[in-house]
């Protein structure tokens, strides 16, 4: 086991033994050992490299393609190119954890996309949306209701024309009320088996293990829904979200307390169902960290070279493609960007990320701009 110390170099060890898992034989960290079961279905890659060092900017980056705001999510980008196969639900859905990326909800934006596009923020708890349940006192009079709003929505169009913001505004109202009943169908979880609630582990000691199997366990039953992007938000430990500048040990340990088992029991919930080779999984951040440490006891921001892994969805599990330098600093063998991660995240969804484009400010911008190359070596 590799202790904790600093060096004359600075560097930090890991405090983490790492222990080959599957028949792929890939490393994994003891801090991983629900994950470590299901190596054989990843493709991690040990080489990404990203633009920036600072939280915002970075998740903007990782989102958007771009560094600043405004641009559209890659989730608005997925729907509007593919749509959704539910017109009960939105086609882009965030599983709000308890914390935000920072930069906020411009992680999930529509940018200069059609407002239906832009993410809808699903909080945790068994009432992930506020009024999903209707304040009228009967379904008459709400239809009332409804139907008088319809008749001066049609008056206002035919006066303006066609207006994006205000027709976006009319299927985001008649959407909602749609979800008055899909809703509370989708959050209801009385219906799963205990072993499913235990694979998830719902039944944890940890309460943030508890409550992340639930977004997790929601996360699949979006996808049998036909929700067409989904993501998780980290959920709100008694620590800062892998961001551990000091006192890494103690809070890396409750970051992967909370998510280990519910990612795992996500992959092999999917698997089973048969769902897992149409729906592609990512674990991803905006950066990594450095392998020199920040005071005594934690590592600084690392853009240079970081790891993530997909599964799922044509990707070639048990391939381990990349690496950094012997230090983990810096990525220097098969280097991929963020733009190379949308364009493969795009290809495995059918979608040629060359072609899917919006006419802006003069020109047709897409999500990896004039960037992006196929990661071929983790396809299937």
């Amino acid at each position: 086991m590799l202790n904790l110390c600093s060096n004359g170099f600075g560097s930090l060890g890991s405090p983490w033994a790492f222990k080959q898992y599957g028949e792929s034989g890939i490393p994994v960290s003891e801090l991983f050992p629900h994950v470590a079961t299901c190596v054989d279905d990843l493709a991690v890659i040990r080489s990404m490299y990203a633009e920036f060092s600072e939280h915002t900017n970075g998740n903007y980056f990782l989102h958007t393609g771009h560094g600043l705001q405004g641009r559209p999510s890659m989730g608005a980008w997925v729907t509007y190119g593919l749509g959704s196969e539910n017109q009960n639900l939105p086609g882009f859905v965030v599983l709000d954890g308890g914390l935000i990326p920072p930069g906020g909800l411009d992680n999930f934006t529509n940018g200069f996309l059609p407002a239906t596009y832009q993410g809808s923020i699903f909080h945790a708890g068994d009432k992930p949306l506020a009024n999903i349940q209707r304040a009228e006192k009967t379904e008459a009079l709400q239809k009332g209701k409804l139907d008088f709003v319809r008749r001066m929505d049609k008056r206002l169009m035919a006066r303006m024309g066609p207006v994006d913001a205000i027709e976006s505004a009319i299927a985001n109202h008649e959407l909602a009320y749609r979800m008055q009943v899909t809703v509370p169908d989708l959050a209801d979880l009385s219906g799963e088996t205990e072993a499913t609630k235990k694979l998830y582990g719902l039944d944890a000691k940890y309460e943030h293990t508890r409550s992340y199997a639930v977004q997790c366990l929601l996360a699949r039953r979006l996808v049998e829904r036909g929700v067409r992007f989904i993501e998780l938000t980290c959920p709100k430990v008694a620590a800062d979200r892998w961001d551990q500048h000091g006192g890494l040990k103690v809070g890396h340990e409750l970051n992967a307390l909370a998510v280990d088992q519910p990612i795992a029991g996500l992959l092999k919930d999917l698997k089973s169902r048969g769902l897992l080779d149409e729906t592609l999984v990512i674990w991803a951040g905006e950066f990594g960290r450095t392998p020199f440490s920040q005071g005594k006891n934690g590592r600084d921001h690392n853009p240079f070279g970081f790891s993530i892994w997909l599964a799922g969805a044509g990707i070639k599990g048990g391939t381990v493609y990349g690496a950094t330098d012997e230090y983990g600093y810096k990525a220097v063998e098969n280097r991929v960007s963020i733009h190379d991660l949308h364009a493969t995240i795009l290809h495995l969804l059918g979608v040629d990320h060359t072609r899917l484009t919006y006419r802006f400010s003069g020109r047709d911008i897409r999500l990896t701009d004039v960037y992006g190359n196929l990661i071929k070596s983790v396809l299937a």
